[in-house]
């Protein structure tokens, strides 16, 4: 079963998200529980959490049908104490509101070094750092997000998330979401069937298919290994349609969120329903 949504807005209440997925024909959504971009937010109310897990059954989506998403303020990999504690701090807070809310992942984007230590050194602060929250957290996994690459953005190579995979503690609750874009911005090819079949290859040697947790599906703006994070809608980028309609018909993406963040949301209902039709067609 494939399961097609897009990152919905969660604006005037959490409980919102699940009404607005079911608008657009979503079989899945992704939402931020908090403001993304702010750091802090006042703790989720006993009405809340339970109005939002009653918009779930509602409207019938299941926890393995939803990919909440952390603040982008966080860096795990932040080279200066201080501002590590803050991200840890915020992102222990993001794993918790999930907890609260039901739901079993967390996608997230690794971290930077910012130029001042060396990649491998941030890879393992952000290790740490994911130990840290699952320490104090009950099934939540932390869902690691692949990067286009940008600045000095880390998770843009399947090694690195492998570097983390291996590093954290408790395997049962780590996992990954690969970016279409940014696996394209990062030089993955995917534009055709042949070039899937080779780059999901290589997932699967290096990662390996049993910690993929959710995807986003995204064209892409730029070239092939631009290392630039610009999404477009499906079919109209450098990507696409074919690494779309692949991933609509083959099993191993089945029963995971895939997840749209195209810019036009007014389109998500027709990029879904060309999804689901590109499913039928398997």
């Amino acid at each position: 079963m494939k399961y097609f949504g897009a990152h919905v807005s969660a604006a005037g209440g959490v409980d919102n998200a699940p009404a607005n997925a079911h608008a657009i024909g979503a079989t899945a959504f992704a939402l931020f529980t908090k403001n993304q971009r702010q750091w802090m937010a006042k703790p989720l109310t006993a009405a809340e959490i339970d109005a939002f897990r009653k918009a779930c059954d509602t409207y019938g989506y299941t926890p393995g049908q939803i990919l909440p998403h952390d603040s982008y303020l966080i860096n795990l990999g932040h080279p200066e104490q201080e501002p590590l504690e803050k991200s840890r701090e915020a992102f222990l807070d993001e794993m918790k509101r999930c907890e609260l809310l039901g739901l079993d992942r967390l996608n997230f984007h690794p971290g930077s070094h910012l130029q001042k230590i060396t990649e491998e050194e941030s890879l393992d602060r952000i290790a740490e750092s994911i130990n840290i929250a699952l320490d104090s957290t009950h099934g939540v996994t932390a869902v690691i997000e692949n990067t286009a690459g940008q600045g000095s953005n880390l998770g843009f190579r399947f090694e690195h998330l492998r570097y983390l995979i291996d590093r954290v503690e408790d395997k049962s609750r780590v996992g990954v979401c690969i970016d279409t874009c940014h696996a394209f911005a990062a030089g993955y090819d995917l534009r055709t069937d042949e070039a899937c079949d080779a780059t999901f290859a290589e997932l699967e040697r290096v990662v390996g298919f049993n910690y993929l947790k959710g995807m986003h599906l995204n064209d892409a703006m730029k070239i092939l290994g631009s290392r630039v994070d610009r999404h477009t809608p499906l079919g109209e980028g450098m990507i696409g349609m074919a690494c779309f309609r692949y991933i609509a018909r083959d099993k191993r993406f089945d029963g995971i969120p895939l997840i749209l963040e195209t810019p036009d949301e007014a389109r998500w209902g027709e990029e879904i329903a060309r999804l689901k039709a590109f499913a039928e067609e398997a």
